[in-house]
C-alpha cells in the first residue's frame, strides 16, 4: 500500500513538473531571443508623411506612378482587359509551376521583340514570377545552386536595396563595381569599366536594363556597347534586371537596347521582368525569369530545374495579373492603346523633370540642376546631402530618402514650385 502511495506521489509530482515546465516556456515565449529590426527606409518615408499634417507636405518616397493629381493611375487598357476577362467567365484553378504559358511567351516576346532568334529557336526558359522581386529570387536560387563561376555577384553602386537581401538569402553574397559619380552626378562610366576589368573572371554581374533605380542614370548606347566587350571579355555573366521596360523612355524597343544587345553579341544572359511600373499592376504581382540557353536542350534542362526550384517555395503563381498582360499583349488594338498610355505615363515623368530644373533656376538657384534632366525613369538622384534633405523634410514638409533620391511620379504640376523653393533654400 505504501510502495503504491509512493509511485502515485511520483506520477503527480512528475505531472506537475510538466505543467510548471510549460508554464515557465510560456511565461518567458520561445521567441524572446527575437530582436527588434529596423524600419524599412521606405515605408518609413512613407508612415512619417502621412503622421504629418502641413497641407504643403510632399511625399517623394513612394515607388509607385501618381497622376498630376497625385492619385494612382489605373490605365484604360488594364480596364478593359479584366472587362473581357470578367465576361469570358473563367475559373480559378492553379496555373502550372511555371506560370500561364501565353503570359510567359508574349513577356518574353516583348523583351526581345517579335523577331528574336531567340524565341524561334526556342532558347528561353521562362518561368513565370511574383513580379520582379520573386523573378529575381528565383534567379538567385537558380544561380546558388547551379552556377559554375564565381558565385558573387557584383552590384552597381548604388543599386535597389532590396538587391543585397535577395542574393544573399540565397546564400549568394555581394560586391560591388563603381557606377555613380557624386562629383557630376551622373554615370562614372570609367569607374565601372576599371572595376568589371579587375574583379575576379566568370563572376555575376548584375545590370540595370532602363531606368537604373535608384539614380536614374543610364549608360548611352555606345557605352553600353563597350561594358557588353569588357563583360564579355572577363567571361562575366549579366543578370540583367528589367522593371521599366517603356516607362523610362516611353518606347519598349529603346528601352529593351542593353538586353537586345548583349544577346545579340552572343552573351548567355539571364532575365527578371515585371509589370508593376509599365502597366499599373503592382499588387498583382505578375512578373517572369527568363534563362537564354544556346540550346533548346539546354533550355528544356533549365526549365525542369527552375520548376524544381519553385514547387518548395510558392508552388505556382497568381493568374489574374498575368491573365491582364496577355490580354493586353495579345490584341493589336489594346496593345496599341497600352504603349500609348506607357507613353504618356513617360512623358509626364520627363516633363516635371523639367519643370523642375526650370523652377529651380526661376527661384536664382546657381548650382547646375541638368542632372535632373540627364537622367531616365521615376527617380531621381538630386545630390543633395543627408544634412539638406532633413531640413527638407523639417522645414518644408518634403519627404524623401536620406540619400536625396525622389520619385518624380510624387512631383506634380501643384507642388514643383514648393519643391523647388525648398530644394534651393537647402543647397544655396
Amino acid at each position: 500500500m505504501a510502495h503504491s502511495l509512493t509511485r502515485s506521489t511520483a506520477v503527480v509530482a512528475r505531472v506537475v513538473g510538466q505543467q510548471c515546465a510549460t508554464v515557465s516556456i510560456r511565461a518567458g515565449s520561445w521567441w524572446t531571443n527575437v530582436p527588434m529590426g529596423p524600419p524599412d527606409a521606405i515605408l518609413g518615408v512613407t508612415e512619417a508623411f502621412k503622421r504629418d499634417s502641413d497641407p504643403k507636405k510632399i511625399n517623394l518616397g513612394v515607388g509607385a506612378y501618381r497622376d498630376d493629381n497625385g492619385k494612382p493611375f489605373v490605365l484604360s487598357s488594364v480596364t478593359e482587359a479584366e472587362r473581357q476577362i470578367m465576361q469570358e467567365n473563367m475559373d480559378h484553378e492553379y496555373a502550372g509551376i511555371a506560370g500561364v504559358p501565353e503570359f510567359c511567351n508574349k513577356a518574353i516576346e516583348l523583351a526581345l521583340g517579335e523577331d528574336s532568334e531567340v524565341i524561334k529557336e526556342k532558347r528561353n526558359a521562362t518561368v513565370q514570377s511574383l513580379s520582379g522581386t520573386g523573378a529575381l529570387r528565383i534567379g538567385a536560387a537558380f544561380f546558388a545552386k547551379f552556377f559554375p563561376g564565381n558565385k558573387e555577384v557584383y552590384f552597381p553602386q548604388p543599386t535597389w536595396g532590396n538587391h543585397i537581401p535577395i542574393f544573399n538569402h540565397s546564400g549568394i553574397q555581394h560586391k560591388f563595381y563603381r557606377y555613380y559619380d557624386p562629383k557630376t552626378v551622373g554615370f562614372d562610366f570609367k569607374g565601372a569599366c576599371e572595376d568589371l576589368s579587375k574583379i575576379p573572371q566568370k563572376s555575376i554581374i548584375l545590370l540595370h536594363a532602363c531606368a537604373h533605380n535608384p539614380t536614374g542614370i543610364d549608360p548611352k548606347k555606345e557605352e553600353w556597347q563597350e561594358l557588353s566587350e569588357i563583360i564579355k571579355k572577363n567571361g562575366h555573366f549579366p543578370f540583367f534586371d528589367m522593371a521599366y521596360q517603356g516607362f523610362a523612355s516611353g518606347h519598349v524597343d529603346n528601352d529593351a537596347f542593353a538586353v537586345r544587345h548583349f544577346i545579340k553579341e552572343g552573351h548567355p544572359i539571364v532575365l527578371a521582368q515585371s509589370f508593376a511600373k509599365n502597366m499599373g499592376l503592382y499588387g498583382e504581382r505578375a512578373g517572369t525569369f527568363s534563362v537564354i540557353a544556346s540550346s533548346k536542350e539546354e533550355a528544356d534542362r533549365t526549365m525542369s530545374q527552375l520548376k524544381i526550384l519553385i514547387r518548395p517555395m510558392y508552388s505556382n503563381p497568381p493568374v489574374h495579373g498575368a491573365r491582364i498582360v496577355q490580354k493586353i499583349l495579345s490584341q493589336p488594338d489594346l496593345k496599341k492603346k497600352w504603349l500609348q498610355e506607357v507613353k504618356l505615363m513617360a512623358d509626364r515623368i520627363i516633363s516635371m523633370r523639367t519643370a523642375l530644373k526650370t523652377a529651380l533656376e526661376k527661384e536664382g538657384s546657381t548650382k547646375n540642376w541638368s542632372h535632373i534632366t540627364d537622367q531616365i525613369g521615376m527617380f531621381c538622384y538630386t545630390g543633395m546631402t543627408p544634412e539638406q534633405v532633413e531640413r527638407l523634410t523639417k522645414e518644408f514638409h518634403v519627404y524623401l530618402t536620406k540619400d536625396g533620391r525622389i520619385s518624380m511620379a510624387g512631383v506634380t504640376s501643384k507642388n514643383v514650385g514648393h519643391l523647388a523653393h525648398g530644394m534651393h533654400q537647402v543647397t544655396k
